[in-house]
């Protein structure tokens, strides 16, 4: 039978506490009031949790749980929930179990019917992707890219031809490689690095990937930065103009099939593809099909 959770406070619950991911107003007055509430929080570094409630006057219990004790202290935590606790699990920044530990807990109160309610709160992804000024109508969020460059090279080979805008969290000691391998693999595609957001060096670098590449190689990044780099439709492999092999102006129609084939995606959404790359709205480029027309001026 399907288990469920309700997003009240009470006994025996686990709690997904979003925390700020810099500035330590941005946090709900939900998440304040279930801290303050909670039987306990469990944390990936309790000096760094133990900051954030001082700021805002909080004294609780802290349990440490991070990455090197998560399997044996899951278990312990789940015996405190099933007695009745309620427990706080945060991250030192944003969401627990988004790249940061917390998946198994949640999978084990799930397996023992324990109810799990997440706060949710501040993101670095959501928050670098809106204001990337790429496109955020799809995207695939894939965390930490493999630090090794061949398993890197061939985990970015697998997503050459998706269409999604792809968002990756890097360490700054490897952004380098990982724009470089970005460019081998893909070509010369629109990116933005957002570094330190939220916090008091907050710093959006946009262009294409040999730019950033160039741009971090003459002044390596610090701190805490997420990639985005453009979808396969939207690369600038394909062209602004789209002409065929003779320079003359491929229609509409002919564009979508050719996103379709190339991106491996729908008709719906390859339409949607091309009419971002003629600054076209989807009503219009809808129209143009209907009508059979050419896009953009003669």
């Amino acid at each position: 039978m399907p288990s469920s959770s309700k997003g009240t406070a009470r006994a025996g619950t686990l709690f997904l506490v979003a925390t700020p991911i810099g500035n330590l107003e941005d946090i709900t007055l939900r998440a304040l009031r279930t801290l303050k509430e909670a039987s306990c929080i469990a944390c990936e570094d309790t000096r760094h949790t133990q900051k954030l409630l001082n700021h805002y006057g909080i004294s609780k219990r802290l349990v440490s749980y991070h990455e090197h004790n998560e399997l044996t202290r899951a278990a312990e935590l789940v015996v405190e929930l099933e007695q009745g606790a309620s427990v706080a699990l945060v991250s030192d920044a944003g969401m627990p179990a988004i790249s940061d530990p917390g998946h198994h807990l949640v999978s084990l109160c799930r397996r023992h019917h324990i109810p799990v309610v997440p706060i949710p709160g501040a993101s670095a992804l959501v928050a670098a992707l809106a204001a990337s000024g790429i496109s955020t109508e799809s995207f695939l969020f894939l965390g930490f890219p493999p630090s090794r460059a061949g398993q890197r090279r061939r985990a970015l080979g697998e997503l050459k031809s998706s269409p999604h805008t792809l968002v990756f969290y890097e360490a700054p000691h490897r952004l380098v490689e990982t724009l470089r391998d970005a460019q081998e693999v893909f070509g010369e595609r629109e990116a933005v690095a957002a570094r330190e957001v939220t916090k008091v060096h907050e710093e959006f670098l946009s262009g294409t990937l040999g730019q950033l590449c160039a741009a971090f190689e003459k002044k390596p990044p610090r701190g805490e930065i997420t990639l985005l780099i453009s979808g396969a439709a939207g690369s600038a492999s394909h062209g602004a103009a789209h002409p065929d092999g003779d320079g003359r102006k491929v229609s509409l129609a002919a564009r979508v099939e050719a996103i379709a084939r190339e991106s491996g995606v729908d008709r719906k959404t390859a339409l949607k593809f091309a009419a971002r790359e003629l600054g076209l709205t989807r009503r219009e480029a809808y129209k143009q099909m209907l009508l059979g027309r050419s896009p953009g001026p003669s």
